[in-house]
């Protein structure tokens, strides 16, 4: 239900009065940029968009908003891909990225903390010099805020976790407007529940972030990219299980598919053959790389891989990594002014082959164009459909094998997301991965946390059917 234009009115003029007027606006522009992402669903702008500059100020603005019973959707850097952006009841947009400090750094500790508007390239800029480096990186310049809210992960995932694992602590502003700090600066503790794996993943929907405590790391002494080319996905894949099993300590390890090559082609200066290939990266002394190096040009040799190629040279990884980082724009470049659907599976390594083998199969079967990448140290993959914007039928069919692959995925024991997290697009799984009673704890949690249904409603548990770009 739309929210009376005359309480927008009153809550926009308070909430000027609260802020500065320049830092609300209403301007059709500008809402626009604040309700989608990067997503083929529909689009939903807000009813105004907000800058704070403080937690103090996000404070008064979500009092105002319970106030006046007005929805809060947080706003990072706009990469998300699954309508968590979208304004499904009207609201607010809450713009966090004027608030992008970096407050302090303990290099003792390890740990660095932000405002929720630090971008990942801003902080990784920033501490570098000072010999260490954070090392979720789910290839878009996202905002750290915004990478809790999602529970982000990316390639590196393999050797150092996810958000969930390198997130220390949040300053988070709950729907009463109150502010919570979830935890110490300790590296483990038994206090209580975990506050900050609760608000971790939760996508907006129990409070904004405003300050996050992250886990740093020294940078290795030595750095070693590879890169291999396999007959077959299966062999690419089975090569990247058998590392893990072995207790290699990978730092990255990537599978692209013969498409995903096809399309590096055109947009990188990489020449390998469109064939499934394997990109990996090992961390350690010199001495320990080495020895990771030749140990996984091994398995690759058992598995059929070809020319086993690695080096120390910084230019080369800069190049490797560079490339990968635009497997977004190599897949829609198979298909020039055709879109990109993103998908986003993860299942136990175990199962990753199969799971991998029946997507392309059935890819195949639809007569859909899709490339597959992923990060397949922790059975985590992706497939990109790209998609004709004339062809409603193709958007059908290409939401139909998603459906199946989902279905695969959870019948295996994983999940219908590793990283992007549920906002509109993954809501109906949710019941089919954790059960009735599963999702009723979380509404109860949720209704718990935020009784007045303020804080980005209409994601996760309450989400209505999703809708796309595409008439389907």
């Amino acid at each position: 239900m739309a929210i009376a234009t005359s309480t927008i009115d009153q809550f926009a003029d308070d909430l000027a009065a609260a802020l500065a007027p320049e830092r609300v606006s209403r301007a059709e522009a500008v809402r626009a940029q604040h309700g989608g992402g990067e997503t083929l669903l529909n689009a939903v702008p807000p009813d105004l968009v907000a800058t704070p500059h403080t937690t103090d100020e996000v404070v008064a603005l979500v009092n105002l908003a319970r106030e006046y019973h007005v929805p809060v959707i947080p706003h990072g850097a706009g990469s998300s891909l699954e309508g968590h952006l979208a304004a499904v009841h009207g609201g607010v947009s809450v713009d966090m990225r004027e608030m992008s400090r970096i407050l302090r750094l303990e290099l003792e500790d390890l740990d660095v903390t932000v405002e929720a508007g630090v971008s990942r390239l801003q902080l990784d800029e920033h501490i570098r010099p000072h010999g260490v480096f954070f090392p979720v990186d789910p290839g878009a310049d996202a905002t750290l805020g915004g990478m809790a809210g999602t529970s982000a992960t990316g390639t590196t995932t393999v050797r150092y976790g996810a958000m969930r694992e390198n997130v220390r602590s949040l300053t988070v502003v709950t729907a009463q407007g109150k502010v919570i700090r979830t935890a110490s600066r300790a590296a483990k503790t038994s206090a209580g529940y975990d506050l900050t794996r609760l608000f971790v993943g939760s996508e907006g929907t129990l409070g904004v972030i405003t300050e996050l405590t992250l886990r740093v790391y020294g940078i290795p002494e030595a750095i070693a990219a590879a890169v291999c080319v396999f007959p077959s996905v299966d062999a690419a894949v089975q090569t990247a299980i058998a590392t893990v099993q072995m207790g290699i300590p990978i730092a990255r390890v990537e599978m692209l598919d013969a498409e995903q090559m096809r399309g590096m082609s055109l947009v990188s200066d990489l020449d390998y053959e469109a064939a499934p290939t394997l990109f990996l990266e090992f961390h350690g002394s010199e001495a320990a790389v080495t020895e990771q190096a030749k140990e996984v040009g091994e398995i690759a040799t058992e598995f059929g891989g070809n020319d086993f190629v690695w080096s120390l040279e910084q230019e080369e990884r800069t190049r490797l990594w560079s490339a990968r980082h635009l497997a977004w724009e190599a897949a829609k470049a198979l298909r020039p002014g055709c879109e990109g659907l993103s998908t986003d599976i993860c299942v136990p390594i175990s199962r990753l082959a199969e799971c991998i083998q029946a997507a392309r199969e059935d890819i195949d079967a639809s007569g859909l164009q899709a490339a597959i990448v992923g990060h397949v140290g922790d059975g985590h993959y992706h497939v990109v459909f790209v998609l004709d914007p004339n062809d409603p039928d193709e958007m059908r069919r290409a939401l139909d094998v998603h459906e199946r692959m989902v279905h695969k995925s959870i019948s295996v024991e994983g999940t219908c997301s590793g990283e992007h997290g549920v906002g509109q697009g993954k809501a109906k799984f949710l019941e089919l991965e954790h059960g009735v009673e599963g999702v009723e704890v979380m509404r109860a949690v949720k209704h718990s946390l935020d009784p007045d249904g303020i804080m980005n409603p209409g994601k996760i548990i309450d989400a209505p059917a999703p809708t796309y770009g595409h008439s389907v």
